[in-house]
């Protein structure tokens, strides 16, 4: 990221209705405009987390976020540059019946319009590139997905620091404060599921989610680094299940380990191998990878792969 941008973050919010595909635009009070739901990124926070914070804020609906849609950009006053973050995120009947928006001084209105009317009432050209790049998302077949996210745990204690098994070493300070801070980027993709290596470092770094979302994770040593080292790993049937389930879930893991979990979920959605499983799996501690996969048709292949690192 850029120390001079501006950074942002909203979404392309739709729904269904009577079959027919909706978009959210909001009209904003004081701008006399209409635009897409957005804001920019408090302190402390990560972007998927600022969209759907955002969301909330503006139209009063709960959203979690599908696949990244696009990122516009453009010049603010004065001379600085504004850059937002965009994800598709479905509306549903639930949350839409829970929403506690009314108009008030930032948001004069909501409207639910189709794709075509949506390219018409945007005030921006950046806006409307959006939405255009969303109808893509839609034309491709690839508007119901879930994410498999790929984490690797917090920063830990050092194997030359500490004197007991390497499982057994604990998250320092600094990693506490890193799995605090991803527990609810995390959330933002709808995480249901929390699948983690049995190594305390790992257990350590989900238990900030596992309280947010109210969900035990399932521990198991096939994903760990020392079954990885042994060569008794089973991240095979891993990967598989999660894959079955077409649920949002997370994989946490170790550096050395990441790599073969992004192989795998390339080779179970039958997706071409390509340096991104590099990208993808080369991450920071702390940071992770969402996999965005077909709901309808997994087996057809990655969608998309966007890597997020947390900033403490």
């Amino acid at each position: 990221m850029s120390d001079t941008a501006v950074y942002a973050a909203g979404a392309v919010v739709w729904r269904l209705i009577d079959d027919k595909l909706r978009v959210l635009l909001i009209h904003r009070t004081k701008y006399r405009d209409v635009t897409l739901p957005k804001g920019k990124v408090d302190p402390g926070e990560m972007l998927a987390q600022t969209a759907v914070r955002e969301v909330r804020e503006e139209t009063g609906i709960r959203v979690v976020l599908g696949t990244p849609v696009g990122v516009s950009r453009y010049w603010m006053r004065p001379k600085r540059q504004k850059v937002v973050h965009y994800w598709a995120a479905e509306a549903t009947d639930e949350a839409i019946r829970a929403s506690t928006f009314v108009p008030n001084s930032e948001i004069a209105a909501i409207e639910w319009v189709s794709v075509k009317k949506a390219r018409k009432r945007l005030s921006y050209p950046v806006d409307v590139e959006i939405v255009e790049a969303f109808e893509r998302l839609v034309d491709d077949g690839v508007l119901h997905t879930f994410p498999l996210i790929v984490l690797r745990h917090a920063k830990a204690i050092g194997r030359v620091d500490w004197d007991g098994e390497d499982a057994a070493r604990p998250l320092t300070d600094r990693g506490i404060r890193q799995a605090k801070a991803i527990a609810s980027p995390l959330r933002a993709f709808g995480v249901r599921r929390i699948v983690t290596s049995d190594a305390m470092r790992c257990v350590q770094t989900v238990a900030p989610l596992e309280k947010k979302i109210g969900r035990t994770a399932r521990q198991t040593r096939k994903i760990s680094q020392e079954a990885w080292e042994n060569d008794t790993a089973d991240i095979r049937s891993v990967i598989g299940r999660r894959i079955r389930s077409r649920k949002p879930a997370v994989l946490c893991s170790h550096g050395p380990v990441l790599p073969a979990i992004v192989s795998e979920i390339a080779l179970a959605t039958g997706t071409v191998p390509g340096s991104y499983i590099d990208s993808a799996s080369t991450l920071e501690v702390g940071g992770f990878s969402v996999v965005h996969l077909s709901a309808t048709n997994p087996g057809s292949g990655i969608i998309s792969i966007e890597t997020h690192e947390p900033k403490v």
